[in-house]
C-alpha cells in the first residue's frame, strides 16, 4: 500500500492518459463521437453487440427461443468492436443513449423499439414470447435473481475485474475491499443454489442467462482468471450449476456469437442465420473478416 494519500482537488479534472486499459474508450460525457449508421439485416431483431459477460446475456437468450420453437426470434448480431469506439456512433447512441453494449432494435412491430439494458432486453423478450419467465411467484423469484444480477455485477466488473486485471496499478485496499464483496456475493449464489436447481427455482429461466456469464465464468477461470485467487472451487453448487448451463446446446452457440477472442473456432464475429454456427466462425473464414 502507498504511504501517502491521495487528497481530492475543488473540482476534479479529466485526465486522459490516467484509467489503465480502458482509458481510450472512458470519458466523462455522452453522446456521440463520430456520424455512423448501423447496418440493418433481414430479421425482426437486429442486435448489436460483443460477448462480453452482458452481451452473451443476450444472444444466450435468442439462441433458446429459438431452440425452443420461436421462430419468429430471428436475429442479426451485428459486432460492436468497443475498443473502437463504435458504441460512440451516431446510429448506435440513438438505440442506447448510454453507449454500452448490448443494444437492440426490435423492428417485429409496426414501429421499431429500442431496448437497452441487458436486463430489459431480456425481460422485453421473455414478455413477448412468453417464454424462459415462470408465473406468478416463481416469476418473483426470477426477477428477484435478475435485478440482484443487475445491482452485483458491477462490483464484480468495475470492482474487482478492474482493480485486479486492469488497473495500471494493483492496490491492496480496492482489491480487498472488491475481493470481499465478490466472495460474499458467491457465498450468497452458493446458498440460493443449494436450495434449488436454478436461480429462479425449479425452472430454467433469464435470471440464470443472466447471472451465468459473470458468476459461472468467475468460477470456472473464465473471467479474469481468478479462480484461485478467489478459491471459487469452494462454490460447490455454483460450480454444479455453471457446469450444467455449459452444456446446453444453445448456451453453447450463445457464447460464441460476437466473439473477437480465444480459439477461431470459437468465434462468430456476426450471426445472421443458423447455418452461420457450421459455417461462418473464424477457423472457416482462416481468420477473415465475417
Amino acid at each position: 500500500m502507498p504511504n501517502d494519500t491521495y487528497t481530492p482537488p475543488d473540482v476534479w479534472e479529466w485526465k486522459q492518459e490516467s484509467g489503465g486499459r480502458f482509458a481510450n474508450i472512458n470519458r466523462p460525457i455522452a453522446g456521440p463521437t463520430h456520424d455512423k449508421e448501423l447496418p440493418v439485416g433481414k430479421h425482426p431483431f437486429q442486435l448489436y453487440s460483443l460477448a462480453t459477460p452482458n452481451g452473451v446475456k443476450v444472444t444466450i437468450m435468442f439462441e433458446e427461443l429459438l431452440a425452443a420453437g420461436h421462430s419468429d426470434a430471428e436475429y442479426d448480431a451485428w459486432l460492436i468492436r468497443i475498443h473502437e469506439g463504435n458504441q460512440f456512433g451516431s446510429g448506435f447512441v440513438d438505440i442506447n443513449p448510454n453507449s454500452k453494449i448490448p443494444a437492440l432494435l426490435d423492428r417485429s412491430g409496426p414501429e421499431p423499439v429500442r431496448v437497452f439494458e441487458s436486463g430489459a432486453i431480456l425481460l422485453h423478450l421473455a414478455d413477448k414470447f412468453d417464454a424462459f419467465l415462470p408465473k406468478g411467484a416463481a416469476r418473483t423469484e426470477a426477477l428477484n435473481w435478475l435485478f440482484w444480477l443487475q445491482g452485483s455485477a458491477p462490483y464484480l466488473g468495475g470492482g474487482f475485474g478492474h482493480f485486479y486485471s486492469y488497473a495500471p496499478e494493483r492496490w491492496q485496499y480496492p482489491i480487498d475491499r472488491f475481493t470481499m464483496e465478490v466472495k460474499r456475493q458467491l457465498d450468497v449464489l452458493d446458498r440460493r443454489l443449494g436450495e434449488a436447481e436454478f436461480l429462479g427455482g425449479s425452472e430454467y429461466s433469464i435470471a440464470d442467462m443472466a447471472v451465468w456469464p459473470w458468476y459461472g465464468g468467475l468460477v470456472k477461470n473464465v473471467v479474469y482468471g481468478a479462480a484461485k485467487f478467489l478459491e471459487a472451487d469452494s462454490y460447490t453448487n455454483v460450480i454444479r450449476w455453471a457446469e450444467n448451463m455449459a452444456q446446453r446446446p444453445a448456451v453453447k452457440r450463445g457464447r460464441i456469437v460476437n466473439r473477437t477472442s480465444g480459439d477461431l473456432s470459437q468465434q462468430l464475429h456476426e450471426r445472421h442465420d443458423a447455418s452461420d454456427f457450421d459455417l461462418r466462425t473464424q477457423d472457416k473464414l482462416e481468420g477473415g473478416e465475417s
